[in-house]
């Protein structure tokens, strides 16, 4: 399925990408093929496959184990600038919001 490169400029500007003119008929070029591919995949049957899951039902879970390289909250905080009540203390980033 080829692509044109008024199309390839289109979807670049609704990623907001900018592609160097030198590179665009490249693009071009790629994506008309990876949308070959694609059009070559819708034409496979599929009839009588059922979808894959990511992990098999049977497979064993891992044992939850505590991690001893954590810190505790006391060590964490030594070297904060700013801690209150076991949390770190940050400046705010947007001041007067509804003036």
């Amino acid at each position: 399925m080829p692509i044109d490169r008024a199309e390839v400029e289109r979807i670049a500007e609704l990623a907001r990408l900018e592609i160097p003119a030198e590179r665009l008929d490249r693009m071009v070029a790629e994506l008309s093929s990876v949308l070959d591919f694609v059009a070559t995949l819708r034409q496979l049957d599929l009839a009588g496959c059922e979808p894959m899951v990511f992990a098999p039902a049977a497979a064993p879970l891992r044992d939850d184990a505590l991690d001893e390289r954590r810190l505790d909250v006391d060590r964490a905080l030594t070297a904060a600038p700013a801690a209150e009540h076991g949390f770190f203390l940050v400046p705010p980033i947007v001041e007067n919001v509804n003036p």
